[in-house]
């Protein structure tokens, strides 16, 4: 499993390093860790023992690779190092979109994970759809981010597309809901640090009931909702024609189109 590679420690790399330094799945003493960029979560990791920037020649020692680069970037940081890689290394793949036969072949027909994960794994809260032919693959994607949060296998890797519009791209779907009711409530009269205090408590405490009650959404949705009263009164526009039904059935398919485009 170990020493792994990252290729990348970015924005999703770095919240990687934090959730397995929170959840002490990892050593910072595992990574070898290829970044250009400093950031202080690289810096941290490199003070605590992980080798940063490693020559090609330390490459060979990686059991598993992560690639954590922009989709656009992957072929590149593949032919980086391919070549240097131990026969058995491991390919586990963030890149959205990008299929599991291409990066196979990049990295010289060695075994491939494609993970679509969120950024709240740096609190150990994060969600991950994996998808892997191979079992080993998956057996490693399970090992890298089980420890950082929620894992959903998914059979067909076709449905990846639509994992990321449901999943990946979904926390910034909350955050721009919390920034419009923050809005909302200053142009309602509200002091605009107060209704961003409200929005943003409501919100978090909504969604840690929700997590932890087990309940069906729509069951929490009905006990909030008296006949007639305010709550009604709101989701009658929230929940209309143009309402949330329709937008998020045209935001997810509109990131699941994006995610088949980044692929090709």
């Amino acid at each position: 499993m170990t020493p792994i590679l990252m290729l990348g420690a970015g924005r999703m790399g770095g919240a990687l390093i934090e959730g397995w330094r929170m959840a002490g799945a990892f050593q910072a003493s595992d990574l070898l860790i290829r970044e250009p960029h400093a950031n202080p979560t690289l810096e941290a990791a490199k003070a605590a023992g992980a080798s940063v920037n490693p020559a090609d020649a330390e490459l060979a020692r990686a059991k598993t690779v992560l690639l954590a680069v922009k989709p656009q970037l992957w072929r590149e940081a593949a032919a980086e190092v391919a070549d240097h890689l131990a026969p058995d290394a491991v390919i586990v793949s963030i890149a959205a979109g990008v299929r599991v036969s291409d990066i196979s072949q990049a990295f010289g027909g060695r075994a491939v994970a494609r993970i679509m994960p969120t950024t709240a794994v740096a609190i150990c809260q994060g969600t991950a759809s994996i998808y892997a032919a191979d079992g080993e693959a998956k057996a490693r994607a399970h090992a890298l981010f089980a420890p950082v949060g929620t894992v959903v296998d998914i059979a067909d890797e076709e449905l990846m597309h639509a994992a990321t519009g449901v999943s990946g791209s979904a926390p910034a779907y909350l955050y721009a809901f919390v920034e419009a009711l923050e809005a909302a409530g200053a142009a309602a009269g509200l002091p605009a640090a107060d209704s961003a205090r409200l929005a943003r408590s409501t919100i978090a405490g909504a969604a840690a009931l929700m997590a932890r009650g087990g309940e069906e959404p729509a069951e929490l949705r009905k006990q909030v909702t008296s006949p007639g009263g305010t709550t009604q009164a709101a989701l009658d526009v929230l929940l209309g024609e143009n309402g949330f039904p329709r937008l998020l059935r045209e935001a997810v398919a509109a990131a699941t189109r994006r995610s088949k485009e980044l692929g090709r």
